[in-house]
């Protein structure tokens, strides 16, 4: 599967980028003077643009990222907020000067497919103090509807002795060349869960039946190694590889890729309680980041419970832990229930469009 072959990508050469302001290192990543990470390869995601207090990012809304629903899940779009979101942080900071996400949190708006199209989020700084940044972003879908508005708290470091500006024709490096397409660009592998089987499958047995692999794994995991490994009424147990393929530049694991395992395994949490011919729907999530994870190929875990089970809303609490069983993350959400499967043919918008807007 594609998480088990050798990530593609690099980081930049923190020597030369120490001499530049946080504006221009975005610049610089935008014109490709510095490598792609791994996650780029991955998923397809870039940054586009960046001014002082603002970025943006796009990827493909690919099959890739499909969930047993049929559709991209918010902890997938996570990974794409974290960037837009760091970013704005970054345009606003001084040479050598370094920032951690410290909290996440999104609100999902509308259902999301995988058409093909590119989805983009645009993020923004709220506040930039000496200490302390918030952004927020807005992630829109290929038809440039609203799908997703999320926020941002960062622990800004005081800065380090900058370095001297860095040589223009050091900023050059070349991109090489792979014998295979990367893995965005590749057709995706998985498979979602049929019609017939939400309408016939409570949800606790469905979800066992992925775990003994009696129902096929869908493509974010073939794409990543999320995976179920426990689950009974009320509960569920998530893990995801630490790889580098989950790496942005700074190269410990992306905070959306450890908010995409959290938010996995508390809608799975929900599912469990939820009866044949019915659904689910998340809407919103937030996770605490408590420690950096390193790409050293151990499996992440992510423990979830449902704290509040209601007629049409579920709350539920994740911890997600390393190897070692330290705790990396906290995390929360809520999804709806709802009296029908929610999948691609038949999606749950949250929030009602205003009068006059296509849904």
């Amino acid at each position: 599967m594609v998480w088990q072959e050798e990530p593609r990508g690099g980081f930049p050469d923190l020597a030369l980028f120490r001499g530049l302001s946080g504006i221009e290192q975005m610049r610089a990543f935008i014109r490709g003077q510095a490598p792609p990470p791994p996650l780029a390869y991955l998923t397809g995601m870039r940054p586009t643009e960046a001014s002082v207090g603002s970025s943006a990012f796009t990827m493909p809304a690919s099959g890739w990222l499909l969930s047993p629903q049929g559709l991209i899940s918010g902890g997938v779009l996570a990974v794409l907020a974290d960037g837009p979101l760091g970013g704005a942080v970054q345009t606003a900071l001084p040479p050598a000067t370094a920032y951690a996400t410290y909290e996440l949190s999104l609100a999902m708006l509308r259902p999301v497919t995988a058409d093909g199209g590119t989805l983009v989020g645009r993020g923004q700084l709220v506040h930039g103090g000496r200490s302390l940044a918030l952004s927020e972003v807005f992630i829109l879908d290929p038809r440039g509807r609203l799908v997703t508005h999320g926020s941002s708290r960062c622990f800004v470091f005081p800065p380090l002795e900058p370095g001297p500006p860095p040589d223009p024709a050091l900023l050059q490096p070349s991109e090489p060349t792979f014998a295979t397409p990367h893995p965005f660009e590749r057709p995706p592998e998985g498979e979602v869960v049929a019609g017939e089987v939400w309408e016939s499958l409570d949800g606790l047995t469905m979800l066992k039946a992925h775990i003994a692999g009696d129902l096929p794994a869908p493509p974010i995991a073939r794409l990543t190694g999320l995976h179920p490994v426990d689950a009974s009424a009320g509960e569920a147990v998530f893990a995801l590889p630490a790889t580098g393929w989950l790496c942005p530049p700074h190269g410990n694991l992306e905070g959306g890729a450890i908010a995409l395992l959290a938010d996995s395994a508390m809608a799975a949490a929900v599912q469990t309680t939820v009866p044949a011919g019915a659904g689910y729907a998340t809407i919103d999530l937030k996770v605490n980041f408590l420690r950096p994870v390193p790409p050293d190929g151990a499996e992440l875990t992510a423990s979830a419970r449902v704290v509040h089970r209601g007629a049409t809303m579920a709350a539920a609490t994740a911890e997600v832990r390393n190897a070692a069983g330290k705790k990396v993350a906290l995390a929360s959400g809520s999804a709806m229930i709802v009296p029908h499967p929610v999948t691609a043919a038949h999606p749950v918008t949250p929030v009602e469009d205003p009068p006059g807007q296509e849904r």
